[in-house]
């Protein structure tokens, strides 16, 4: 496999759609209307290729054109559901998340992806047919039983990462403004958030972004907006109106790291109102065995890999629990001060052990992970 440089050429990656060169279109969707507004908005050259007939767009063998790949836009439909339940585990402790795939694959280049080993394009896509988006998530949200369906759109791709291109949203935004019953979470590491100006949200918006040490942000979020970049863009969501989410997810240990993670929270809090503040995540690198050969193979001067690690009862890798539970104090007790009394604070995919001895309770004790959450975006 090639060799990928861990450095970013000195450029401002607020934007990261800026990497993109090229879309193709699959012809059944040449016509739709939302592929005529997407390529008009990102006036780049494109290309219509056979339905199905996308293997050939990227030249070379995959993973080794993954880092070319991430410079194609391909336009398609999607022709299964829009809307699942997160991926999560019997094993360890899961929020009840739901997803909207709005398409696969991010311009960033995270070593530590889990895309990579999942995926097996290395072009971008993204599904033009969001008439059924919509109707299918009418239809799932009514018929809900519970207080609030949180839904996102980052786990198969960056939420706002093509934002400028696509422009979706604009209009998801829009949708979940009159839903009481849905929330959205858009997730990023970018900091593109100008489609977000001027929306009447209601409240129903929440804006994620995910954070990580210096060290790693830096090395090791290829293409991603710095920490600077990323908090100030939250701070401008705030003063729009939207209430805001962070992830410490991935959490990576490292020489030092602990410092650089309180250096992070300071500058947070500093920066965002932590009564804006929804609800913050904690987890560590977990990842599945296959992502090591790739992540190894594509940046062999990150040390991210080279760690003891333990296989999990999800089958994944998973820092010794000591060095977890380290960091997660570290983490949580920098946290819990500053953190407004309505934020709610919780692990992501941990077991109930790591819970109590960390935060003292387990999800239970307050009718779990999922009312916790629900509480936190609860009228006031």
């Amino acid at each position: 496999m090639k060799n990928h440089s861990l450095t970013t050429p000195a450029r401002n990656w607020t934007d990261p759609s800026v990497y993109v060169e090229e879309i193709c279109v699959e012809a059944s969707c040449a016509e739709h209307a939302y592929t005529q507004e997407i390529i008009d908005r990102a006036s780049l050259p494109v290309t219509v290729i056979a339905d199905h007939e996308c293997k050939d767009i990227v030249a070379g063998e995959y993973p080794d054109n993954l880092t070319a790949g991430k410079k194609v836009l391909l336009l398609c439909r999607n022709n299964g559901e829009f809307l699942k339940d997160c991926p999560g585990t019997k094993a360890y402790r899961c929020c009840g998340y739901r997803v909207i795939n709005i398409g696969m694959g991010c311009p960033m280049d995270c070593v530590y992806c889990i895309l990579q080993a999942y995926l097996n394009n290395p072009y971008l896509s993204f599904f033009v047919n969001t008439d059924e988006l919509f109707s299918e998530l009418t239809v799932k949200i009514d018929a809900y039983d519970g207080p609030v369906m949180r839904i996102g759109t980052g786990e198969f791709t960056d939420s706002m990462a093509l934002d400028r291109i696509t422009g979706l949203s604009r209009p998801l935004v829009e949708f979940f403004a009159g839903r009481k019953d849905g929330i959205l979470e858009l997730k990023t590491k970018s900091a593109y958030v100008e489609s977000l100006r001027d929306l009447d949200h209601n409240g129903r918006t929440i804006m994620a972004w995910s954070l990580n040490g210096a060290s790693v942000a830096g090395r090791d979020e290829i293409r991603a907006a710095t920490l600077d970049q990323r908090l100030h863009a939250a701070a401008q969501c705030a003063q729009w109106g939207y209430r805001l989410a962070f992830h410490f997810d991935p959490i990576i240990a490292y020489p030092d790291c602990e410092r650089e993670y309180r250096e992070i929270i300071e500058k947070l809090f500093n920066t965002v109102p932590a009564d804006r503040i929804a609800w913050i995540s904690i987890g560590a690198l977990r990842y599945i065995p296959s992502l090591k050969q790739i992540g190894t193979s594509r940046f062999p001067h990150s040390p991210i890999y080279y760690q003891e690690f333990i296989e999990g009862m999800d089958g994944k890798q998973r820092y010794f629990r000591d060095m977890r539970v380290k960091l997660y104090k570290a983490i949580y007790n920098e946290l819990k001060p500053r953190s407004a009394a309505r934020t709610c604070i919780y692990f992501c995919m941990e077991s109930d052990e790591i819970w109590q001895e960390v935060m003292g309770f387990t999800p239970e004790a307050y009718g779990g992970i999922p009312a916790m959450l629900d509480r936190s975006v609860a009228p006031s």
